[in-house]
């Protein structure tokens, strides 16, 4: 995978998956615009990739288009937009506060909105293609408890790739999902992954349930796949979701209907559901949350 030639912004890049996507993305021989809240952690990075940083929470259209410039001014063009900045507000939806809402929303969606956009300006002006991979996250596929937002954000981010997948077609430019596993602060916050990140943490390596039923390892086994959808063996995958992490690679499905009936020219009343209901469409129920299977004893 030969990215020589090729620049790319990532976003949240000081640390964990985003270091990572840089990094990876630097050994394949692009120049990298890396991007933080935490100056001291945006100047290592930039430092370990050779590249350059802008410091500043992503979320606005000013910090979106500083982000462009900074690459053409330092690079002269842009080819690659990882969106990867994020928060967590974690808490259940009866203690949720607008600003906890708010706050995700702004840094996930709004901010992959906005980014996505000054870069496809730039991009659709090169006439030369491009290509755009937004972070999105098991809990946006299928919920999880106490993250209303992340779950908002993280789903939205999916169906704005679809659609920037149609969008942007015509000038060449893909638009993919990746949907990452890894050890993170973010990961470390949930109770039945934390065991497997201090072991990660302590230098011990993952059983082999780990790293695949659950698809989990470090930032490192996540970031060959932004790798390889950055570079023109990925030109024809588009509006895709792929996940990624530990041993584990798998495209997820579009939402799709799983069961569908018809009225006869009448629609439906409720009683009319009612009785069709059990025998038609109850037993393709889907589930929500990660079905994960126990680890072995």
């Amino acid at each position: 995978m030969d990215l020589t030639g090729k620049v790319a912004i990532v976003t949240g890049s000081g640390r964990g998956l985003g270091l990572a996507y840089a990094q990876r993305l630097a050994a394949h021989g692009a120049k990298v615009v890396v991007n933080d809240v935490d100056p001291d952690a945006a100047e290592a990075a930039a430092k370990a990739v050779n590249g350059t940083a802008v410091v500043a929470p992503v979320g606005t259209s000013e910090v979106a288009q500083a982000l462009v410039d900074r690459a053409v001014s330092e690079f002269g063009r842009l080819d690659i937009l990882v969106n990867n900045a994020g928060i967590l507000r974690d808490t259940t939806l009866w203690k949720m506060t607008d600003q906890q809402f708010d706050d995700v929303i702004t840094t996930h969606l709004r901010g992959t909105f906005t980014c996505t956009r000054a870069a496809a300006i730039k991009l659709r002006e090169q006439s030369e293609g491009g290509r755009i991979i937004c972070i999105g996250s098991p809990t946006g596929q299928v919920g999880n408890f106490g993250q209303t937002n992340y779950a908002a954000a993280k789903a939205g981010i999916v169906g704005m790739v679809r659609t920037w997948a149609m969008e942007l077609a015509r000038a060449r430019i893909t638009v993919n999902a990746v949907v990452p596993v890894a050890a993170t602060a973010m990961t470390a916050t949930v109770p039945f992954l934390k065991p497997y990140v201090d072991a990660l943490e302590a230098g011990e390596p993952l059983p082999p349930f780990a790293r695949r039923e659950l698809g989990f390892g470090p930032p490192e086994d996540a970031a060959g796949l932004v790798a390889f959808l950055a570079s023109d063996a990925a030109a024809d995958i588009t509006g895709q979701a792929i996940g990624v992490g530990g041993d584990r690679l798998a495209l997820w499905s579009h939402p799709t209907e799983v069961a569908v009936e018809f009225a006869d020219g009448t629609g439906w009343s409720a009683d009319a559901i009612a009785d069709v209901w059990a025998s038609q469409f109850s037993g393709s129920i889907q589930t929500v949350g990660q079905q994960l299977p126990e680890a072995p004893r």
